[in-house]
């Protein structure tokens, strides 16, 4: 008799998990407030990145909680590695992510978009005394490429183009150190992240002459109807210079 209660008391917490797990991410603060939960990967200056007290700052970081403002929601802003972030919205772990993400048709398989917020591009950078020129000098070399991005995607278009060796690594940060230890001889990434290294490092760079980006987007479940909000939201931004003086409190020194 004992063992059947248990059986059965089991079987109900293992119900209850699931259908707490089944929902949407957000949840209520202590005064009954929704909370906003964030998925980012905070490699990435100038969009995000920590700061000397280990908070979460920079483009995407302030736009997040512009966003949640707008809804009326407490944000809860989490790191993972850029890899792990669709699986984060797939799980419905988060209910958003904001982390410089490409909205390519790949991605969109498996999560919804909102209305693109930024067009950049893509860049090859490396030290100094190098100074490859083009994609033709490339040829015999090694390219560095986050893991998950759409730099990964494109350097493994272009590899078998001009010949050269792909490296994997999951942290936008150790990409640069791979490039100062000379493990790797280019960094492949995102033009306006490429720029502010090249700034602060002395790095030179070109870019890259055969892609067209398809801009960075808020990235959501499938079926989310918090999508539809975030477009309004995004749309308003747009119109009552919001987007403007973000971009020129981030971007202005990376353009």
């Amino acid at each position: 008799m004992k063992k059947a209660k248990i059986g059965i008391l089991f079987i109900l917490l293992l119900s209850l998990l699931a259908a707490c797990s089944s929902g949407e991410a957000n949840s209520m603060d202590k005064e009954g407030k929704k909370i906003l939960k964030v998925a980012t990967s905070a490699d990435f200056p100038p969009f995000e990145s920590f700061d000397d007290k280990g908070n979460i700052i920079g483009f995407d970081a302030d736009l997040a909680k512009k966003i949640a403002d707008e809804l009326g929601y407490e944000i809860k802003i989490e790191d993972m590695e850029f890899d792990g972030l669709i699986g984060s919205l797939q799980s419905k772990r988060v209910d958003m992510v904001l982390s410089g993400m490409s909205a390519t048709k790949d991605r969109r398989k498996n999560v919804d978009f909102s209305e693109s917020y930024h067009h950049s591009g893509e860049m090859f950078i490396t030290k100094a005394e190098d100074a490859f020129q083009d994609l033709e000098s490339l040829r015999g070399k090694i390219v560095g490429v986050q893991l998950g991005t759409i730099q990964e995607e494109g350097a493994e278009k272009l590899a078998a183009e001009y010949d050269f060796e792909i490296k994997k690594i999951d942290n936008a940060s150790i990409l640069i150190q791979e490039l100062n230890t000379n493990r790797i001889d280019v960094a492949y990434m995102d033009k306006t992240v490429a720029i502010g290294y090249i700034k602060s490092q002395g790095f030179v760079g070109f870019d890259d002459p055969t892609t067209s980006s398809p801009g960075m987007a808020i990235a959501f479940p499938k079926g989310s109807e918090l999508a539809a909000d975030v477009n309004k939201i995004l749309k308003k931004l747009e119109e009552d210079g919001t987007i403007q003086e973000l971009k020129d409190k981030w971007l202005s020194e990376y353009e």
